[in-house]
This record gives structure tokens, C-alpha cells and sequence, in this order.
């Protein structure tokens, strides 16, 4: 095969179509819009989610809940993710990301005590669970809370 030979796979293009270009085409005259009316003109149509006048279904529901502006969300990772790191190692968020621990800090990190860790390290995050922060101390690690 040369360069001259490449071709697209039979189907994967298709031409436009040119509407308005006389009637053998078929969709001259009116370019396939039909006679008259609202959808027949310039910007004509309805925005999205018009039922007619009816009203509409967005407008029907109820509102419900409430969105907190000012939540934060934690990044988790759970004290068995943190055997991965060598005996004495201080855990920043910078390493975890580093690491590919965690893919995005979000608002902070928080520890949690899933599982058993097994080297002694010292970790630095935003939060830690109760159980996390004695799981770190009974393997001789320190928590510190940024």
C-alpha cells in the first residue's frame, strides 16, 4: 500500500447536504423546511424544554434539596494504601499525589483505618479518623493535621 492508495473506510464520510441549491437536488425551494410557519423561518423553533404553552415538566416538580456551597470533599485513603511506602517515610499530600495514591486532593486528604499498616511512618493529611490516628501510634508512626 502507498500514500496515494490510502482511501477512508467506504461509509465513514458523508457528504453534507446543500440545501437551497434548485429543485433536482431535492430539497430546494423551501430547503426541506416545508411552507410557512414558525420552524419555516429565520431562528425560528422553541428553546429547549417548551411543551407548547403546557406547562412545562421542569416547572411541574418540586424543588428538593439543598446544595452546600461551602462543603468540602476529601480526598480517602485508607491506611492499607499506605504500606506501598518505605519504613520511616513522612507522608505528605504532595507524595500521595505523587505516588498515584490519590488522583486529586479536592479539598484536603483524610486518613481512614481500613485495614492494617505494617511500617512506621509519619503522615501528614487534613483529617484522620480515631481509629486511623491509633492504627499509625500501635505501628510507632506519627499523625500530624495540616
Amino acid at each position: 500500500m502507498k500514500l496515494h492508495e490510502l482511501a477512508p473506510a467506504p461509509g465513514s464520510r458523508k457528504e453534507r447536504n446543500r440545501v437551497g441549491r434548485g429543485t433536482s437536488s431535492g430539497n430546494g425551494k423551501t430547503s426541506g423546511r416545508g411552507h410557512k410557519g414558525q420552524n419555516s423561518r429565520s431562528g425560528g423553533g422553541v428553546r429547549p424544554g417548551f411543551e407548547g404553552g403546557q406547562n412545562p415538566l421542569y416547572r411541574r416538580l418540586p424543588k428538593r434539596g439543598f446544595v452546600n456551597p461551602t462543603r468540602k470533599e476529601y480526598a480517602i485513603v485508607n491506611l492499607e494504601d499506605l504500606n506501598s511506602f518505605a519504613e520511616g517515610t513522612e507522608v505528605t499530600p504532595a507524595l500521595l499525589v505523587e505516588s498515584g495514591v490519590v488522583k486529586n486532593t479536592k479539598s484536603g486528604i483524610k486518613i481512614l483505618g481500613n485495614g492494617e499498616l505494617t511500617v512506621k511512618l509519619t503522615v501528614q493529611a487534613n483529617k484522620f479518623s480515631q481509629s486511623a490516628v491509633e492504627k499509625i501510634e500501635a505501628a510507632g508512626g506519627k499523625t500530624e493535621v495540616i
